[in-house]
């Protein structure tokens, strides 16, 4: 028979026993340790769209414009034109016109017959030529080019292309072969003769007038600006037409040797003043043809 005492102690030896408790201890450290680092790892790799997101960094759209507002080597700050022409002129053109309009609204509404339409055709005829001849003449010119635009065309001549610009009893442009007027300055025999005037009393004035190196020279033979004279500001002792034919020459010079001066000479008819006038002058023969 066994020992039921036995038994009962080898049951409760058991639970007891140290070697059960160590076989059993090191399980419960385990389970801590269990949650792996690759399953908490997974997270932080679900966690990269940033790096996944690079592409849009690729497309880079700063870097389009800043491509696009690269200046070109021969790029440079753009000015607005400088622009002569004869106030006298302006003034007689307006004072003309406004005398012309007054005689043919008069004769339009107050004449009898063929009047009106003699004096809508004359209209025609010389409102266009005297807005041409006195309004429209002026010069334009800038760091690549010249513009004349005179009565019935316009010039455009590249700098490089201007061969000389002379002023005797009228403004020449010589550009590409050919020469051109200019009638937005003209030369005025008056304005001379005053100038030189003035010169000779500032000459006399001036204790060192004998002295040779008083009246230094450009190149060119061109007199230079008189001692004192303020750049830009008008000379008493020249001419108008002379001190803008100067300046034309000196931006020439300049700017002759820039790549943006070069090209051909062109040039235009004005028909907005060609048309008006040749449909008057051939209504006007009708008319008196006919009468």
């Amino acid at each position: 028979m066994t020992d039921p005492a036995g038994e009962n102690g080898h049951s409760q030896d058991t639970p007891g026993n140290p070697d059960s408790d160590q076989s059993h201890q090191p399980a419960e450290p385990q389970q801590p340790a269990k949650p792996q680092p690759t399953t908490e790892a997974q997270p932080k790799g679900e966690a990269q769209p940033t790096a996944e997101a690079q592409p849009t960094a690729e497309v880079q759209p700063t870097d389009e414009p800043q491509s696009a507002e690269k200046p070109s080597p021969g790029d440079g700050p753009k000015y607005a034109d400088r622009v002569f022409r004869s106030m006298p002129s302006l003034l007689s053109g307006v004072l003309l016109l406004a005398v012309g309009a007054w005689l043919i609204v008069d004769a339009a509404v107050y004449g009898t017959g063929r009047t009106p339409w003699a004096a809508l055709a004359a209209a025609l005829l010389f409102v266009p030529l005297i807005a041409a001849y006195t309004l429209r003449p002026a010069v334009y010119a800038n760091e690549d080019r010249i513009k004349v635009r005179n009565p019935l065309r316009t010039i455009v001549a590249p700098w490089a292309t201007v061969e000389s610009l002379r002023s005797g009893y009228s403004v020449e442009l010589l550009a590409g072969g050919r020469k051109y007027q200019v009638w937005a300055v003209p030369v005025s025999l008056r304005q001379r003769k005053r100038a030189s005037r003035v010169a000779a009393r500032a000459a006399a004035e001036d204790p060192y007038a004998g002295r040779g190196d008083r009246t230094p020279t450009r190149p060119g033979g061109r007199p230079a600006a008189r001692r004192g004279a303020v750049a830009g500001a008008p000379d008493p002792t020249r001419a108008w037409s002379d001190q803008v034919v100067d300046t034309l020459r000196e931006t020439a010079e300049r700017h002759a040797s820039r790549p943006q001066a070069a090209g051909e000479v062109t040039t235009a008819w004005c028909w907005w003043v060609i048309a008006p006038a040749v449909v008057g002058l051939v209504a006007l023969i009708v008319l008196v043809a006919t009468g």
